[in-house]
């Protein structure tokens, strides 16, 4: 690139974000906190950036150059939740008269190579993610002008990038308490994989709980497995074998919870009766089981309502006032719970 070319009218075609964020010599969300309006710029970065901006004759895409579709992108969909997901974003999108195309990357993440250059190509008015975006794709995102929302982030995200989660730690705090009022002192936790964000504010909800009523926090009674029925399954099948078994197994969601309720059966004990149980979600089967399922509630359509109307309102170049949100959850109580037997 020559100097006369940075001089004059930049690049041949569209100048893009990436070619003022190399110019100027900063990242890619620099720029678009600049474009934005968004604190956390230096003021010479910020003027630099600008004066950039304004050689160049940099227009921020507008919706009218975009497909009147959105997309929808899942890691994998086999889970229920993601019905719940799909109800909520496609419920704005009828309102707003948009089309939604639905991406999944499969269990192996095998159409992830082709995404970013078929979701280019679309040119969605905005994208609401499932998935966890590399720090890569995001930056191709926004060098594109195509917004994006997170649901229910499972990882730590940068500052800038707007999410809208739940009260994961609440949750999971006020299932223990419930039980611990029931008059349980041995409860068991199924907690998820470590590594995924929800699943350890909930255990860590869970502990606070312990801690605050003075429990002992008793690690050999938190399991950790998959998000899964079968993961629910055994590990409930090794706590209530132990020679001291827990008189109640609080479950990460309602797919352990219901691998917890084929343990119990299959070593004979009655639930509510000998064993209480309580879930994390709030699915439409959490209540259609027997005993109904008691559940800490997560408002799953109404946070993919929350992020497509987020989404929507990033696409027309609106300034929100918070990129992220998290919604209350609330325990629903049913059958699945009890005072222990004396």
């Amino acid at each position: 690139m020559t100097d006369t070319e940075h001089a004059t009218n930049g690049p041949a075609g569209a100048v893009t974000i990436s070619y003022i964020a190399e110019s100027a010599g900063v990242s890619i969300p620099t720029v678009s906190k600049v474009l934005n309006g968004r604190s956390g710029v230096a003021a010479d970065t910020r003027a630099r950036v600008e004066a950039l901006v304004h050689q160049y004759g940099y227009r921020r895409p507008t919706p009218a150059t975009r497909s009147n579709l959105m997309e929808l992108v899942f890691d994998d969909l086999q889970h229920m939740w993601g019905v719940e997901i799909i109800r909520g974003v496609e419920r704005v999108a009828r309102d707003h008269r948009m089309g939604v195309v639905l991406t999944e990357f499969g269990p192996q993440r095998s159409s992830i190579r082709y995404w970013i250059d078929d979701t280019v190509a679309r040119r969605p008015a905005c994208i609401v993610t499932v998935a966890q975006l590399s720090e890569d794709q995001r930056n191709q995102l926004r060098a594109r002008g195509i917004p994006f929302v997170v649901v229910d982030p499972t990882t730590e995200l940068p500052d800038d990038v707007p999410f809208v989660g739940a009260t994961n730690w609440a949750g999971g705090r006020s299932a223990a308490r419930h039980l611990i009022e029931l008059g349980h002192r041995r409860i068991a936790m199924i907690a998820g994989p470590d590594q995924v964000l929800c699943c350890q504010a909930r255990v860590d909800g869970y502990r606070s709980a312990m801690t605050a009523a003075g429990l002992p926090a008793d690690a050999s009674l938190v399991a950790r497995t998959d998000l899964d029925q079968k993961g629910g399954h055994t590990a409930a099948m090794t706590l209530l074998s132990r020679p001291d078994p827990p008189t109640a197994i609080f479950a990460s969601n309602d797919l352990q919870a219901l691998g917890v309720y084929q343990a119990a059966r299959q070593l004979g004990l009655r639930i509510p009766a000998d064993l209480s149980v309580v879930g994390f979600d709030d699915l439409p089967v959490a209540a259609l089981v027997d005993p109904p399922l008691t559940t800490v509630h997560q408002p799953l359509t109404e946070m993919a309502v929350a992020a497509t109307e987020l989404a929507l309102a990033l696409g027309r170049g609106e300034r929100t006032p918070q990129v992220g949100l998290e919604l209350a959850t609330t325990l629903t109580v049913r059958g699945s719970t009890a005072p222990p037997r004396p």
